[in-house]
């Protein structure tokens, strides 16, 4: 036997060939692109919008106002929020500009940019804007080397397999 538990709100649009694993929740005038993979478990709030060609793995929490563009990789455990002094009632979104890649367990503060082809280190709490082409780790999260070094470690991994 199969069960499979998704909530769809009102006024979603979700792309050609996206796919949407268990125990999803995915709010009202929420937006997903094409060819988009959304893990089990995950919970994305109203008035959210997601690129084409996203992975968001299982477990993440994306609030209202956020802004995925498009080829991001969102690991598990990811929280977004919205609300910089919370609770405030006053909101504001977390932008992902296309092709970032946001490790494990991250967490982005509510307001913060996250820069083109960037990339977040798993734990880290990321409270300012991330330049495009930056590596961020740590808490708090900074920036510790650019996209290139971050490719050529990558590179250097995946050959020694």
């Amino acid at each position: 036997m199969s069960l499979v538990v998704n909530y769809i709100g009102n006024e979603v649009k979700i792309g050609e060939n996206a796919k949407i694993w268990h125990f999803t929740f995915i709010g009202d005038f929420t937006e997903i692109g094409s060819h988009t993979s959304i893990g089990s478990l995950t919970h994305i709030d109203q008035n959210v919008i997601i690129g084409s060609d996203c992975r968001i793995q299982g477990m993440v929490y994306i609030p209202p106002k956020t802004i995925i563009k498009d080829r991001v990789f969102v690991g598990p455990g990811v929280v977004f929020t919205n609300d910089p002094y919370p609770p405030s009632g006053k909101l504001t979104g977390v932008i992902v500009n296309s092709g970032a890649i946001i490790c494990a367990s991250a967490i982005i503060k509510a307001g913060v940019s996250i820069g083109e082809n960037s990339v977040i280190g798993m734990g880290a709490i990321v409270t300012h804007d991330v330049k495009p082409n930056s590596v961020v780790y740590g808490v708090p999260g900074r920036e510790r080397y650019v996209l290139e070094e971050y490719l050529e470690r990558q590179s250097s991994w995946v050959n020694q397999m």
